[in-house]
């Protein structure tokens, strides 16, 4: 007899197999949806650097490096030029004020000296006669006002001797006339003459005034002309250290002549120079420090350079508080300036892709870190560690900071 077979209910292994398929088929229809028209490129995963995104304090701050140097440099100008002879002192040797650096000769200047010096002999010997004739001048006009004065007492006494003899009737009117009119004319002659002394007293005093004056100017050309000479002999303008010297024996050297520099020891500063893309956040009184034998030394900017050469701006920064022991020019040190107060902001650590995206985006790896995306991003300020994050990222994600060269123009990154 036939007996009716019932089917199995449940799962069998086919229903498996289908539903795998479709999933998969699944899938792979939505990945070949997401990566359609995205070029990709397969990395190794062990030649490129994945960083995580962090919260945390940023700190504004900049490395840059530092170079002591004395905080008062003084020029070497020649006062006077000529050729060198001799070089006293050498580069880098400590020197005094006053000591000779240089020495130079210009024999036109010995010329100068020379005629300089025959003029003011000639002009002191005329000077000299003409102070001899104005004495004897003198003398001999105070001899004539004498014979004058003693002409007058003669004639005054005759003329009251003839009033007298005329009031009695003695002489005639015409004789006492005479003697009156002798009388007052001598007078009127003594003013005369006195009157012309006073102005030849006062031309000849004048006169001597002007020659004096005249000598005196000479001598001073001369002495001016001797300082000259001096001159040649470049000196020291005060203690400190001899830093360039840019001449050689028997070079000709014009007058004005920059020849070197002189470091005055007592301060230092340090002088760094900083990337042009600080420039409009650099400003006076910002602090930094640097370090010297596990010690930490304080600074502050003291003065902030406009011009920009070859991209970077230059700052002058000095010490605050103490200064370190041994101190040289020339010596450098990695500085760290602060440039505000620590924020809190999303942190990104700093790496090769910043030169090939600007910032504008980045390769932030999926969460199963098997590959990465392009995701464009907004980067704000940036330190030797980290740059801040304003848009496009949150803390947790990962992603590429090695250099992005290799990559070329893909969009998606597979890691292998």
């Amino acid at each position: 007899m036939d007996r009716k077979i019932e089917k199995k209910k449940g799962i069998r292994p086919k229903h498996v197999i289908y539903t795998v398929t479709g999933i998969a088929v699944v899938a792979l229809l939505v990945y070949l949806i997401k990566t359609a028209g995205t070029s990709t490129f397969r990395a190794d995963k062990e030649k490129i650097t994945i960083s995580a995104v962090e919260a945390g304090s940023f700190k504004d701050y900049i490395s840059i490096i530092g170079t002591v140097a004395p905080m008062t440099t003084i020029y070497l100008d020649v006062e006077e030029g000529g050729k060198v002879t001799e070089k006293v002192i050498e580069e880098g040797e400590l020197v005094k004020k006053g000591d000779v650096i240089i020495r130079m000769v210009n024999n036109d200047l010995n010329l100068q000296i020379l005629n300089t010096e025959s003029q003011l002999a000639y002009q002191s010997n005329e000077l000299r006669n003409t102070l001899i004739g104005m004495e004897q001048q003198k003398i001999s006009n105070k001899q004539q006002l004498l014979n004058i004065d003693y002409e007058l007492i003669r004639l005054k006494r005759n003329y009251e001797q003839n009033k007298e003899l005329f009031d009695k009737g003695f002489i005639s009117k015409e004789n006492y006339l005479i003697s009156k009119d002798n009388f007052e004319l001598a007078q009127r002659d003594r003013e005369l003459r006195y009157e012309r002394m006073v102005q030849d007293s006062i031309f000849r005093e004048n006169q001597k005034a002007q020659m004096n004056n005249s000598l005196r100017n000479m001598q001073q050309n001369l002495a001016m002309v001797r300082q000259r000479l001096e001159d040649l002999n470049v000196k020291a303008p005060a203690d400190g250290q001899l830093g360039t010297l840019d001449i050689e024996i028997g070079q000709s050297i014009s007058r004005g002549q920059r020849i070197g520099q002189l470091q005055i020891m007592d301060k230092f500063k340090v002088v760094a120079q900083v990337d042009e893309h600080y420039i409009d956040r650099v400003r006076r009184d910002l602090t930094a420090t640097f370090e010297r034998q596990d010690k930490q030394f304080d600074i502050d900017v003291m003065k902030v350079y406009p011009e920009v050469r070859d991209g970077r701006f230059q700052v002058d920064l000095q010490f605050t508080n103490e200064i370190p022991d041994n101190l040289r020019t020339g010596q450098t040190y990695h500085i760290r300036l602060e440039l505000g107060q620590p924020v809190e902001a999303v942190l990104l650590p700093r790496g090769g892709f910043f030169q090939s995206t600007g910032g504008q985006w980045v390769f932030v790896l999926d969460e199963n870190g098997k590959s990465a995306t392009k995701r464009n991003i907004r980067i704000g300020r940036q330190n030797p560690l980290y740059y801040e994050v304003l848009e496009g990222l949150a803390p947790g994600e990962k992603v590429i900071t090695s250099s992005y060269e290799m990559f070329g123009t893909n969009e998606r990154i597979e890691m292998r």
